[in-house]
């Protein structure tokens, strides 16, 4: 097992916040959360990615998506209110995050930033979020994550 602490770990830890680990083999070729969920033996319907968006203002927004779902950039610009959104190009992910592609958390991030998880995780007793780091995964409750992250359920699928 891993012993290792990511920042997301050490803030769940502090918020006294229960959760679990799971560790896949990661393959550098497929870095997306299906492959995730499929290399980690996790039901995909659980697993969820961490999508960030870059406004034309430059204002950070961050999605919590299931693996399986894309999203409606009409509704994310409708519930940010912002004109225009696109995905934050890869090679400025660590800058405003600390994190690489494939192991980007919603939770610990360098700053915080407006976090929208997809309302379908309040059918889950839990999710799967990206640890922040490639090949771990937590485990933990769509509620505590919101807490956590200081996140609002929304549709954005």
């Amino acid at each position: 097992m891993n012993e290792k602490k990511t920042n997301a770990m050490r803030l769940l830890d502090q918020k006294h916040i229960e959760y679990s680990t799971a560790e896949y083999e990661v393959d550098e070729n497929h870095l997306d959360a299906m492959s995730a969920s499929a290399k980690a033996g996790l039901d995909p319907e659980k697993v969820y990615k961490t999508i960030v968006m870059i406004s034309s203002t430059n204002q950070i927004y961050v999605f919590v998506t299931p693996a399986l779902f894309t999203i409606s950039l009409k509704k994310a610009k409708d519930l940010t209110g912002e004109k225009s959104l696109e995905l934050l190009k890869l090679d400025l992910l660590r800058k405003y995050t600390g994190y690489i592609r494939g192991g980007c958390s919603p939770l610990g991030m360098i700053r915080k930033y407006p976090t929208y998880i997809e309302e379908l995780a309040q059918l889950e007793d839990y999710i799967y979020v990206s640890a922040g780091v490639r090949g771990l995964q937590l485990r933990l409750k769509p509620e505590d994550l919101a807490a956590a992250c200081e996140g609002k359920f929304a549709s954005f699928t």
